[in-house]
């Protein structure tokens, strides 16, 4: 997605060579004309797939996620990375560790938000090792549903992640997908 690409090199900046940081736009301001694109993206890549739910991570992955569900007409569910005071019964539950925060969490959906007959699309905002990715398809198999893909924002090509999710099966859409961060330079794939 050229106008992605372009976003993350006018304002993504390049931290280490495994880390790029875009809280200009995605991970803590939100530029809202980008993630509606990003949604009709994601929509379009999908649209044929029969999705009735949106499955992501909270925090970051949520604005993609509303903005393809609003696109597509189906509801979306995130999955919280703790346990608060109105989520704690009859939830399905799956542990992801985050490389980035090197902490292990414990992500959790309430059953009542998703059945055996929802085909799920995943939606987050990185791609780097894949955890969450398969933190969150193991919550939408416990609930005997399907994944039908895992739609991400930025994928760091670099890393394993995707591989893993192709491994298992899974369609995999990145949109903007990073070839290296060497040098303190964004380096995208070119497909």
């Amino acid at each position: 997605m050229h106008a992605l690409e372009q976003k993350i090199l006018a304002e993504g900046i390049v931290l280490s060579d495994q880390v790029l940081k875009v809280d200009s736009f995605l991970n803590h301001q939100i530029d809202p004309v980008m993630m509606q694109l990003i949604g009709q993206e994601f929509a379009r890549l999908f649209k044929d797939a029969g999705i009735t739910k949106i499955i992501t991570i909270e925090a970051s992955g949520i604005a993609p996620a509303v903005m393809a569900g609003l696109e597509l007409g189906v509801p979306v569910i995130f999955a919280r990375k703790y346990q608060s005071l109105t989520l704690k019964d009859d939830l399905y539950r799956s542990k992801v560790f985050s490389f980035t925060k090197q902490i292990e969490s414990t992500i959790a959906i309430s059953k009542k938000h998703i059945s055996a007959n929802d085909k799920v699309l995943v939606i987050d905002d990185f791609l780097a090792n894949g955890q969450a990715a398969l933190g969150l398809a193991d919550l939408i198999h416990q609930a005997d549903a399907e994944v039908v893909g895992i739609g991400i924002v930025i994928e760091k090509s670099f890393q394993p992640g995707r591989q893993l999710l192709l491994d298992k099966g899974y369609h995999v859409e990145s949109l903007a997908r990073v070839e290296s961060l060497a040098n303190g330079t964004v380096t995208f794939v070119q497909e």
